[in-house]
């Protein structure tokens, strides 16, 4: 195994014999592959043999002293298992099915949100600060009347009521003009992502150098063609698909909140113990796929945490929640799955295949070639094992 990477001096590449290696080397120095070749190959074995379903790495112990060449040996591999789910009631539960009904005034919001969105800034000629409005100002921040790393900025831009600052920082602000000066008493919270900054008194010192206020558009044909939407060029027509859209968005939120009731009160109806290796398994692939989102803002892990305001202990400690959560959710839909005898149909699969083609656009072959058919078979089952969950909702 190791000879193809094996470098000797006086020697190519690969090309070391076993007694060159051995004098050089030592055989000592194979004895920790080998031992791991042999325990694997051993653990591999009878995990088949005993038909275990694991689901975490194993943790291997054995007293390697005890080890002789040419002589058997023990070792132990404690492992977690698939936790056995015992149902409760999982079907029948009385659930009010909520609204799915769109309003003038839903629409008219709605509308806005888009005027807001396509809103100019215009300097405020006249009047104070007032929430809504668009500030630019300087600041420095002090701590015991000496100022502090990252609490200066100058021509900064913020808008007032919209949460970015410290808390009390922007209600402070209010009532300012351009070209006054004021200086701010502000505690920083104590779950401030800056560790040095947690709970301190502060003082800021601030000036307005402008105000600014939005100019909305207002809403006519000429307003609608400027937003380059397919089919929508008229106001009337604006409307009706925001309607159409708050439906659609309206039926997916109650779809969501009537599988989230049946799967969660079936899962509260199971008893089941999860491993804490299977749990923290889970929880580390949550936390690679938020690391992987960073990465895709260009940002690392600690930074992500910081700009969205949590520590990385609370986040983590959350992960793990979402993680059982997760399992458990998992786990009691599989045993309900296998109780109803519920399967795929090769349809279905096909459909499946469709649907993930279409998704990441690739062919159909391409799928089929790199997807296991037994995770595409699961998705489906799973799939329809929530419908069946729905479906026998007694909705009011």
């Amino acid at each position: 195994n190791i000879r193809k990477d094996v470098e000797i001096k006086g020697f190519r590449k690969g090309k070391v014999t076993r007694a060159i290696y051995e004098k050089h080397r030592g055989v000592e120095t194979l004895y920790e592959d080998a031992l791991n070749h042999i325990i694997d190959e051993a653990y591999y074995r009878t995990v088949q043999q005993e038909d275990v379903h694991v689901v975490a790495p194993p943790k291997i112990d054995f007293d390697v002293s005890s080890v002789k060449k040419g002589q058997g040996f023990m070792f132990t591999a404690i492992v977690a298992v698939k936790p056995e789910v015992k149902l409760g009631e999982y079907k029948g539960f009385a659930y009010e099915q909520p609204s799915v009904e769109v309003s003038d005034e839903d629409v008219h919001a709605e509308i806005e949100k888009l005027r807001e969105q396509q809103a100019e800034l215009v300097i405020k000629e006249d009047g104070a600060l007032e929430k809504g409005d668009t500030v630019v100002f300087d600041f420095e921040g002090f701590l015991d009347g000496e100022p502090f790393e990252g609490g200066k900025a100058e021509n900064h831009e913020l808008e007032i009521g919209s949460g970015r600052f410290i808390p009390g920082f922007e209600d402070k602000m209010v009532g300012m003009r351009p070209g006054e000066e004021r200086d701010l008493d502000i505690t920083f919270p104590d779950n401030y992502e800056a560790e040095h900054l947690k709970g301190k008194a502060s003082v800021f010192k601030v000036k307005v150098h402008e105000i600014k206020v939005k100019r909305l558009p207002e809403l006519t044909d000429a307003f609608v063609k400027e937003l380059e939407r397919e089919d929508v060029e008229t106001v009337d027509a604006l409307l009706k698909k925001t309607r159409e859209d708050l439906v659609a968005q309206k039926e997916k939120d109650a779809r969501n909140k009537t599988v989230d009731f049946a799967v969660g009160k079936a899962v509260e109806h199971a008893e089941m113990i999860v491993p804490k290796d299977m749990v923290e398994q889970e929880k580390n692939r949550q936390i690679d796929n938020v690391k992987r989102q960073a990465q895709q803002y260009n940002i690392d892990y600690e930074t992500y945490l910081q700009l969205s305001r949590i520590d990385k202990e609370t986040f983590e400690k959350n992960m793990e929640e979402q993680a059982e959560k997760t399992l458990k959710t998992q786990l009691t839909v599989e045993a309900v799955s296998k109780k109803e005898a519920v399967t795929a149909t090769q349809e279905e699969l096909d459909k499946k295949y469709e649907e993930l083609s279409k998704l990441y656009n690739l062919d159909v072959e391409q799928i089929r070639s790199q997807v296991a058919p037994s995770a595409v078979e699961q998705e489906v089952v799973f799939g329809k094992t929530v419908d069946l969950l729905v479906d026998a909702l007694k909705t009011e």
